[in-house]
C-alpha cells in the first residue's frame, strides 16, 4: 500500500511565512518544499535567522518535506567554488531544520550547443557534492529542468548511473520533462523508475508548455501515481503548481478551501490542491 504524503511550494501561495503556513492548514497540508520565506531564498539566510524559522514553523507543527535550494541553477562555464560554499551552508540549513532532502540542479547547457561536450564538468562537479555531503545524513535530489544538462530522462538517467551514491535519488517532474518534449509514460518514468525518491505535481501541455492543473495536461500524472500507488510507493508529491496565469477555478466548490477568496497565490494553489486530492481520490 503506497503512502502519499502531499507536501507544497508554498511561496506560490504568498511570500510570507504566516500567511502560508495559514493557507496550507486549511487544506491539511504540514509539509512545506521550502524555497521563498518572507521574500527571500531559505538558503540566503544565515544560520541564525535559519534557527528563527524553524522556531516559526515547529510552534504550527510544521515540517520541511525539502529544501528548495537553487544548488545547480547556474550556467555550467560559472564559477563553481563560490557554489559549493553555498551548498555547505545550505547542509548547514538541512541539519538546522531537521531536513533529509535537498532539491538540485545539474547546469544550465549553454544554449544551442551539445550537452554532451559539458558531461564530464557536470559529473566532476556532482561528485564534489556527493563528496562534500558525505555523513550529512541528507540525500540530495536531482530535479529534472529544461536547459539543464539533466533535462531529458536520458540524460538525468546518465548522471545518476554515473554518480551511483545511495544519498544521490531522483525528482520526477511531470511537467518539466513535457516541457522539454519528453514522453513521460512508460519512456520517462520506466526509465527512472528504480531512481525516484520524490514526485514533484504539477502538469503542462505538449502545444506551448502551458502548466496547468494535475491531470490536465500532458504529463501523464494519473498513470504515473497509480504506477507508484500499486507499487507502494512513500513518499513525498511536493505542489508546485506554477499556474500564476490559471483562471479557471471550476474545480473549487462552495465548501472548497479558497472558493471565496479573490483571484491570487492562495485561490491558484487551492486550484492545484483540489485537482491532486480528485486524482488521489480515484485510485484509492
Amino acid at each position: 500500500m503506497s503512502k502519499f504524503i502531499i507536501s507544497a511550494f508554498a511561496d506560490e501561495i504568498d511570500a510570507n511565512l504566516d500567511t502560508q503556513m495559514d493557507v496550507l492548514d486549511q487544506h491539511g497540508i504540514k509539509h512545506i518544499e521550502m524555497r521563498g520565506v518572507n521574500g527571500k531564498l531559505l538558503v540566503d539566510y544565515s544560520l541564525e535567522e535559519v534557527k528563527e524559522i524553524k522556531k516559526q514553523i515547529d510552534a504550527r507543527g510544521f515540517k520541511l518535506s525539502a529544501i528548495g535550494s537553487p544548488l545547480g541553477k547556474i550556467k555550467i562555464t560559472d564559477d563553481f567554488e563560490h557554489h559549493l560554499e553555498l551548498f555547505k551552508h545550505t547542509l548547514a540549513i538541512a541539519k538546522i531544520m531537521e531536513c533529509k532532502y535537498i532539491r538540485m540542479f545539474s547546469f544550465f547547457i549553454p544554449k544551442g550547443e551539445d550537452p554532451g561536450n559539458y558531461r564530464d564538468e557536470v559529473m566532476k562537479r556532482w561528485e564534489s557534492f556527493i563528496e562534500t555531503a558525505e555523513g550529512n545524513g541528507v540525500i540530495l535530489l536531482h530535479e529534472n529542468e529544461s536547459g539543464i544538462y539533466g533535462d531529458t530522462p536520458e540524460r538525468c538517467l546518465d548522471l545518476l548511473k554515473t554518480v551511483n551514491s545511495d544519498y544521490f535519488k531522483g525528482i520526477f517532474d511531470f511537467a518539466n520533462f513535457v516541457q522539454c518534449k519528453a514522453k513521460n509514460y512508460p519512456d520517462g518514468f520506466e526509465l527512472l523508475q528504480d531512481y525516484i525518491e520524490y514526485i514533484h505535481v504539477k502538469d503542462a501541455v505538449y502545444s506551448d508548455g502551458r502548466v496547468v492543473p494535475a491531470g490536465e495536461g500532458d504529463g501523464n500524472v494519473v498513470e504515473i501515481l497509480q504506477v507508484l500507488h500499486r507499487n507502494g510507493y512513500e513518499g513525498f508529491l511536493s505542489l508546485e503548481p506554477h499556474l500564476w496565469n490559471y483562471k479557471d477555478y471550476s474545480l473549487l466548490e462552495p465548501d472548497s478551501p479558497g472558493y471565496d477568496l479573490p483571484e491570487g497565490g492562495a485561490k491558484s494553489f487551492a486550484v492545484a490542491v483540489k485537482a491532486l486530492k480528485n486524482i488521489l481520490e480515484d485510485i484509492k
